[in-house]
């Protein structure tokens, strides 16, 4: 195996927002000593606003090694780059201007070095989307400022759990634009995102994905709407063309109700609602939103910023530390393949020495 396949993961690790649980699920998670055979974690924040949150938990066994770049990580403690020195107010579970601010500045400072490669892997912590618009941050979510640091036309919000994966056609926009929003196209794009993140990301090697319809009853042939027949249909046929292995239009409510979703790889959505009510129904507290179709990593936890329990020691760091090792495991995958791809003759040689092994046994 390289030296590249066994170097250590660097992940950085964002704040979120300063009064929500942010802090206190990345606390939880880095608590754990055994993170650090796997990870070396490096959040952005403040030594400070670290500090007040780990009295409000009573969390007394534990502190950050303090760096001023990623260069200075220590691969065996929990490294915090901190990124501004003044005084910040605290309002433990409010919705304030400074939430927003801080929480940009860590997502700004992380995702500088996660595009320059300084880092390996970018975890999230949950962000108020109202108040982190500011100069620098004009975007629905994490989603659409990264693919835009990223360079890309096109990304894929991916919730993914142990038994259950789903991405969005539509992300954050109202639902009155959903059908308009809605074209063979995008469809076919993010069928292309998906397919290639599951073999890419997850290794299956050949997915199976089923689509949603938008219409209730996925239409009835036409008579409730005619998006299925005009739109999606015809996008999963020219899938199929590609030799993605899409399948539908099934209606969503009978779908997730009679747990078809087991029998595929992932499921397409048409908008944010559909996909995501039932995976946090069956997910939710072990589900991971992943940002699939960029060539930066990003995965963060499937809940918010928790205002009212913030501060209160109630936060479970269950989806935050699945996050953390999605995204390990994602690097590893990505690395392994592109090791394999830069040495296709040695991948041959093994292949055929396991077969002669088999015929021998």
């Amino acid at each position: 195996m390289s030296n590249v396949s066994q170097k250590k993961i660097k992940v950085g690790i964002t704040i979120g927002d300063i009064n929500g649980i942010g802090i206190e699920v990345i606390l939880k998670t880095l608590l754990d000593n055994r993170i650090l055979e796997h990870c070396i974690p490096i959040i952005y924040g403040s030594v400070k606003i670290t500090s007040f949150h780990r009295k409000a938990l009573n969390i007394q066994d534990f502190s950050f090694n303090i760096i001023q770049n990623t260069e200075q990580a220590n691969p065996k403690r929990a490294n915090l780059i901190n990124c501004w020195d003044e005084e910040v107010k605290i309002d433990l579970g409010q919705q304030t201007e400074n939430g927003g601010k801080y929480a940009f500045k860590s997502l700004e400072a992380a995702t500088n070095d996660l595009v320059e490669g300084k880092i390996d892997a970018l975890l999230t912590a949950p962000i108020n989307k109202y108040n982190i618009q500011q100069p620098g941050f004009d975007f629905p979510g994490h989603t659409e400022y990264l693919q835009q640091r990223d360079g890309s036309s096109e990304s894929l919000m991916f919730l993914v759990s142990e038994d259950l994966r789903v991405g969005v056609v539509t992300g954050h926009i109202p639902v009155k634009d959903v059908a308009s929003s809605i074209t063979t196209e995008k469809i076919l794009a993010k069928l292309r995102l998906m397919n290639k993140s599951l073999k890419q990301d997850f290794w299956i090697e050949k997915p199976k994905i089923a689509v949603l319809g938008l219409n209730p009853h996925a239409s009835d042939n036409g008579l409730i709407g005619e998006e299925e027949q005009t739109i999606i249909i015809p996008a999963i046929e020219e899938a199929r063309k590609e030799k993605i292995m899409a399948i539908g239009p099934y209606p969503a409510d009978g779908f997730f109700g009679n747990g078809s979703y087991k029998q595929f790889d992932a499921v397409l959505a048409m908008y944010h609602d559909q996909g995501l009510i039932p995976f946090k129904t069956l997910s939710f507290g072990s589900g991971v939103n992943f940002t699939a179709g960029l060539s930066i990593i990003r995965t963060s936890p499937d809940h918010g910023t928790g205002y009212d329990i913030a501060g209160k020691n109630q936060a479970n760091a269950d989806s935050f530390r699945d996050a953390l090792f999605m995204a390990i495991d994602i690097v590893r995958n990505r690395r392994e393949q592109a090791m394999l791809l830069e040495n296709p003759l040695k991948v041959g040689q093994l292949k055929m020495k396991v077969t002669q092994e088999d015929s021998e046994e």
